[in-house]
């Protein structure tokens, strides 16, 4: 699920909760639990159901902060990794480790024609 403006809320168990993330592999809900847990988050946790036991199970990730916004928080560069740096969108998108501060080319294929 990429960020988006929208703030998902309801509930696990009886718990209010802010939705992170729907529909989840196990790995991606690994690398999101130890981030948020990392910046002082308290998580929860819920088996998606499944149509079919050969259906590979999904998960639903939150947080009990009823404020937390995941694009609000990326964006402002409010999350740090575990070394210390911003969370920029690809890395919480898990499309690198690098987290340089822009969230545009920096001009890797740029020509100057001055």
């Amino acid at each position: 699920m990429a960020l988006g403006g929208k703030h998902m809320f309801g509930s696990i168990d009886d718990t209010r909760v802010t939705f992170v993330e729907k529909g989840i592999s196990a790995d991606r809900l690994d690398f999101l639990k130890k981030l948020l847990e990392y910046n002082g988050f308290e998580v929860l946790v819920q088996e998606d159901k499944r149509k079919s036991d050969e259906d590979p199970q999904l998960y639903t990730i939150a947080v009990t902060d009823m404020v937390f916004n995941p694009t609000i928080w990326v964006f402002q560069r409010k999350l740090e990794t575990f070394d210390g740096k911003k969370v920029t969108q690809a890395y919480w998108n898990q499309e690198t480790e690098d987290s340089k501060p822009q969230y545009w080319n920096n001009g890797s294929n740029f020509e100057n024609k001055g």
